[in-house]
């Protein structure tokens, strides 16, 4: 027979389990709308996927891994998986480190909260837009693109390109090709007899500001002369090889003598297109050097086949080097100072420092920038997708990308767009271990 005390302690024992179940009921009921939520936009979609990715573009045939071995097999993809690759290596490292160095060297400044807000503006815009303004910075012509037109400023300081690009012999000229660029005349020149030199092609519009008429050089005993001009009168009515009174000088175009093959004189065009030789260039050929037709600079083609990728990857890190410098800032406010201080105390220089103290103390936040922008860029998208010129598309894809113009493009397979996404969750997914991981164990000390 039970005893009184047993029968409370059993009493005890299922009001416990009872309350046990209700707090779980409770749970499970707060839980429910989440559980429902998770299920209906992320299980689901991704075992629809799985599925899908196994049958053919209409759905109604399986094929197996045929899907698979296709993204192995097609080079567009492989393009995408090697650009994919590439941003993971490139685009978390530089910004983190961007990031990293806008930190420790704004500590210090008094307007280090103004650069850093600076720094972190682009977060507020959206990717589309950046993508729309990084289109216009690398814009080829140097008048609207802002890369452009400074590398264009700088190469224009060391070497300058021609006012006359186009310019060429005409029919029937006194001039002809000498290779290399350079025009030489037919026949060697004698002092007192001014020379001709006529050329054609270059638009009068094109003509630099300013220029004149020109005017036929007069004859000088003991020295040669003679006149560059553009062989041509605007509305017809000119005589050939004959400095007409409507046409226009070249001015600032260099003549040499050659004699042997040695230039023995030199001169610059006048404002007239005039010039004028010493008697060293008696019985030489004049030559018009190459450098006076030298083609105007026109810039890199960055959204070209060979750097359009890179291009785009600097457009994210001009992005995401603020995110980076906002969170490893915050990781470097609550380094020690005394350990610091200590160590120059001992003799260390700031490289020392830096490498041997700050960099160990922040490697938790460090590695914490690093896996979410590698993260981030496993699916980048709008940048690539605004950015890139459609001519380029293939040669900047990246798996997001390609997944968006499999499924949806104007040739939509959509089970190969299913093994695409498939993929490109494989490859998440170990990134996002590792920083559970990594979160578990630092939430353990």
């Amino acid at each position: 027979m039970a005893t009184p005390s047993a029968g409370a302690a059993a009493e005890g024992k299922t009001a416990r389990s009872a309350e046990a179940r209700r707090r779980r009921l409770i749970a499970a009921a707060f839980l429910l709308p989440a559980l429902v939520l998770l299920g209906a936009l992320v299980v689901h979609p991704i075992g629809y996927s799985v599925y899908r990715s196994f049958f053919d573009r209409s759905g109604t045939a399986f094929v197996g891994g045929g899907n698979y071995r296709e993204i192995l097999t097609d080079d567009t993809i492989r393009t995408a998986l090697k650009n994919t690759a590439l941003w993971v290596v490139l685009a978390p490292t530089t910004a983190t480190a961007l990031g990293l160095i806008f930190a420790v060297l704004t500590e210090r400044v008094r307007w280090g909260t103004a650069f850093k807000l600076l720094v972190f503006m682009p977060m507020a815009i959206s990717m589309l837009a950046a993508g729309i303004i990084f289109r216009l910075v690398y814009d080829h012509d140097p008048d609207r693109g802002v890369a452009n037109a400074v590398w264009v400023g700088v190469h224009d300081t060391f070497a300058e390109s021609s006012a006359f690009p186009k310019a060429r012999p005409g029919r029937d000229s006194p001039l002809e090709p000498a290779g290399g660029g350079d025009f030489v005349t037919r026949e060697p020149v004698r002092a007192g007899v001014p020379a001709l030199l006529p050329l054609v092609g270059v638009a009068p519009e094109a003509l630099p500001e300013g220029t004149r008429a020109a005017k036929a050089a007069a004859a000088e005993p003991g020295k040669v002369t003679g006149t560059a001009w553009q062989d041509f009168t605007r509305g017809g009515g000119g005589v050939t090889n004959v400095v007409g009174p409507d046409e226009q000088a070249f001015a600032g175009m260099r003549v040499e003598a050659v004699k042997d093959g040695k230039v023995v004189d030199a001169a610059t065009t006048r404002a007239d297109g005039a010039f004028t030789l010493s008697a060293k260039a008696d019985g030489a050929r004049l030559r018009l050097p190459a450098s006076n037709f030298r083609e105007a600079y026109s810039g890199v083609e960055w959204l070209g086949p060979t750097l359009v990728t890179p291009a785009v990857i600097g457009a994210y890190v001009w992005m995401w080097a603020g995110f980076a410098m906002v969170l490893i800032g915050a990781g470097l406010a609550a380094v020690p100072r005394e350990l610091l201080e200590a160590a120059r105390v001992d003799g260390a220089n700031e490289w020392q420092v830096f490498r041997r103290i700050t960099v160990p103390l922040l490697a938790p936040v460090l590695a914490v920038v690093l896996v979410t922008l590698v993260i981030n860029v496993m699916k980048i998208f709008d940048l690539v997708f605004v950015i890139a010129p459609g001519a380029v598309q293939d040669d900047a894809n990246v798996l997001a990308l390609q997944l968006y113009r499999t499924s949806f493009g104007t040739d939509a397979n959509p089970g190969l767009g299913s093994a695409i996404a498939v993929l490109l969750l494989v490859l998440v997914v170990p990134v996002m271990l590792v920083n559970i991981r990594r979160l578990r164990k630092e939430s353990s000390r």
